[in-house]
């Protein structure tokens, strides 16, 4: 009867100690899917927040940028404060996102990889509408006119009614940080052969004339005068959401906040189309009226933006280009 016993009671214990095993594994399987879920989430953010830090650093070491030659055109329906942003989507969706970018800016293309295809969908549903704000910070930092020039053959694209293609395919085709490629109007130009309709001769006039150089310049004096920390600054209804490095909004975060907004109003806007609507002459975010407030903390401006092969930690404005 005792051998029975302890039998049963080995028994048990083998059972007891495979279930223990069991359920450690499924633990173990829990803090790994939680882990790389946190890893995916905050990729993005980690690249922007190393870009920010290093342009704290730099925060004093810039001077006024972009070009001050020739008047101060603006491209078809430029929105907002001294029109300095492209609006896309519906000017009468709820949800405003302000951007502040630089197409020489690694940190940029990698918010812009990450996050491009959420923001499209919302754009189409008629949910968010983006200002974008086109600055020269790489210029400043890395020298030569890729900044400059980009943003101006980007503002050109907008008065051909293809801002959203053109600015898409500027990031998807960006140089290394350190080649200014984009200060050559003849790579711009052959870039413009990637959009349909966009590489015309009013398009090929205005970006080897410099149209809105002084346009852009004007934008990277409104990013000086708002005391932003780096590009991209990227502000959701006027808050930055990279400001919680803890709690970053990712795409899938942006996307729920988005909705979120949409139905307080008491509609979610019209689904229509694909991809991003025709720019509109709504009333935009003012260039740095709601930076968040640790951008607006910050003495000084200025962006060293770094990517996982190369940094620049110098001057904060964009250089004058033809």
């Amino acid at each position: 009867m005792s051998e029975k016993n302890d039998g049963a009671n080995r028994d048990a214990t083998k059972r007891s100690a495979r279930e223990r095993l069991q359920e450690e594994r499924q633990r173990q399987k829990t803090r790994d899917k939680r882990r790389r879920t946190l890893i995916v989430a905050s990729a993005v953010v980690g690249v922007l927040g190393l870009a920010t830090v290093v342009g704290v650093i730099a925060a004093n070491t810039g001077k006024s940028g972009g070009s001050k030659a020739g008047p101060v055109v603006a491209p078809s329906g430029a929105s907002g404060k001294d029109a300095l942003a492209i609006q896309t989507g519906k000017p009468e969706a709820k949800s405003t996102l302000t951007v502040w970018e630089d197409f020489r800016c690694p940190a940029c293309k990698s918010f812009e990889d990450n996050y491009r295809d959420t923001i499209h969908e919302l754009e189409a549903k008629g949910l968010l509408k983006v200002d974008y704000h086109l600055v020269t910070l790489i210029d400043g930092n890395m020298g030569g006119s890729g900044s400059l020039k980009g943003a101006n053959a980007a503002a050109c694209a907008q008065d051909a009614g293809k801002f959203t293609e053109y600015h898409d395919v500027l990031f998807q085709n960006q140089p290394q940080e350190v080649d200014d490629a984009y200060g050559k109007n003849a790579k711009l130009l052959e870039l413009a052969g990637k959009v349909n309709g966009l590489d015309t001769p009013e398009f090929r006039s205005c970006v080897e004339d410099g149209t809105h150089n002084s346009w852009v310049g004007k934008s990277q004096e409104a990013f000086i005068a708002g005391k932003f920390r780096g590009t991209p600054t990227v502000l959701l209804d006027g808050k930055n959401i990279f400001a919680d490095e803890a709690n970053p909004v990712t795409p899938q975060k942006l996307k729920e906040q988005v909705e979120a907004a949409a139905k307080g109003s008491g509609g979610t806007g019209a689904e229509t189309g694909a991809g991003k609507a025709s720019p509109s002459t709504g009333s935009g975010t003012k260039a740095g009226a709601k930076a968040s407030p640790s951008a607006t903390r910050t003495p000084g401006t200025g962006s060293a933006n770094r990517s996982s092969t190369s940094s620049s930690t110098s001057s904060s404005t964009g250089s004058s280009g033809d």
